[in-house]
């Protein structure tokens, strides 16, 4: 096992303070340590001895601090058991010699420990930052405005300290009009980036041209499923690979939207005049992205993807979402009821609402939420 990343709660818990304080008021305790237990042993019965304790200075030590603080208190520590023994004439004994032995090779060993964990830390973040930035490339943050239209998001991956997964989302504006996509990629965290890559990459080439949304929808589909052949590996099944999305133009000149669902969730309206909820469930729903007919299989886009038009005024609030939302569960194994909770904070701006949806997913299910979840709320102004 490497020394350099193990960790207890306790050490985390150490560290946390030791980060909190400033650095001088962290080693006032083992500095202090090292001073009283030569002086205590003059004071205290010969078959008495503390300076066995010396080794928890370093160790403390060792918890917040670097290799070079380390070795500067584990020498203070030798020093101080060699006063200790000076002053009790016990240094020559074969009792001292063997805990000054224990001592060096404990200093020794938490100063190559913290060498190594801080090597493993610098590592660590570079290895993050680099992937950081390279997920923010692929999941490009959102808009804050896109013509009379606010954006607000979430996103939360299935992966442990990863920003993407199999969620996604994205927003292009062309003249007179925003368009949004919002998709699920079968399967969930880092695996399934890849084809999270494919389809964002498909609308953003796509997207800014002026053309139909049958017509973007079904540039995106040809594309998705080229992307998902060339990329799968020879014992997948090509039938496993799809993407649930949902497509959305806002023109800025109508109080209306288009969608055209591929197999995703329906969007959620909250009418700003009357604060009431209702889901955007689209009559002619086409198979999700990967699985449909596109361009290849027939002359007419506009025969595959039939867009749904609804009412979206000023003041109006479209929540999009993907199954990690629609599909929590609490202990009792219901699923999260979205509409209900939406319609209660109805007239809370975006970037509120989408939060407080989050939190609110996250406590509904006791924080056990095993799938991403990506969340939009978009807001005629």
């Amino acid at each position: 096992m490497n020394v350099a990343i193990i960790t207890t709660p306790v050490v985390d818990t150490l560290r946390a303070w030791r980060h909190s304080a400033p650095g001088p008021l962290w080693l006032a305790g083992p500095v202090l340590l090292i001073i009283a237990i030569p002086v205590a042993d003059g004071f205290l019965p010969p078959d008495i001895h503390l300076a066995h304790l010396l080794v928890v200075a370093v160790a403390v030590t060792a918890v917040g601090t670097g290799p070079r603080t380390t070795a500067l208190i584990g020498t203070l520590a030798v020093l101080a058991l060699v006063v200790a023994g000076v002053e009790r004439r016990t240094l020559t004994t074969e009792s001292v010699l063997v805990e000054l032995s224990a001592l060096l090779a404990v200093c020794a060993f938490f100063v190559l420990f913290t060498g190594l964990r801080d090597r493993r830390e610098r590592e660590l973040a570079r290895v993050r930052s680099v992937s950081d930035a390279a997920q923010r490339v692929v999941l490009r943050p959102l808009p804050k405005r896109a013509g009379p239209v606010t954006l607000a998001s979430h996103y939360r991956s299935a992966e442990a300290d990863a920003t993407i997964g199999g969620d996604l989302y994205a927003a292009a504006r062309i003249p007179g009009s925003t368009r949004i996509l919002i998709g699920d990629v079968r399967g969930k965290g880092l695996p399934s980036i890849s084809d999270t890559a494919i389809v964002l990459g498909a609308f953003r080439a796509a997207a800014h041209r002026r053309i139909p949304l049958p017509e973007l929808v079904a540039y995106i589909e040809d594309a998705v499923r080229w992307g998902l052949a060339e990329f799968a590996e020879p014992e997948e099944d090509a039938t496993e690979r799809f993407v649930t999305a949902a497509v959305i133009d806002i023109p800025d000149g109508a109080p209306v939207l288009h969608l055209i669902s591929c197999g995703h969730p329906p969007p959620l309206l909250l009418a700003g005049r009357t604060r009431s909820a209702r889901l955007l469930t689209v009559p002619e729903p086409s198979p999700p992205l990967g699985l449909g007919v596109g361009p290849a299989d027939t002359d007419s886009a506009d025969g595959c993807y039939l867009p749904a038009t609804f009412p979206f005024e000023h003041g109006d609030r479209l929540v999009l979402y993907t199954d990690g939302v629609s599909e929590a569960r609490n202990a009792a194994g219901d699923f999260y009821p979205l509409a209900e909770r939406a319609a209660v904070w109805a007239d809370k701006a975006p970037g509120p609402l989408v939060e407080r949806l989050a939190a609110d997913v996250r406590a509904y299910a006791d924080g056990r939420l095993n799938d991403d979840m990506a969340m939009i709320v978009v807001q005629r102004d």
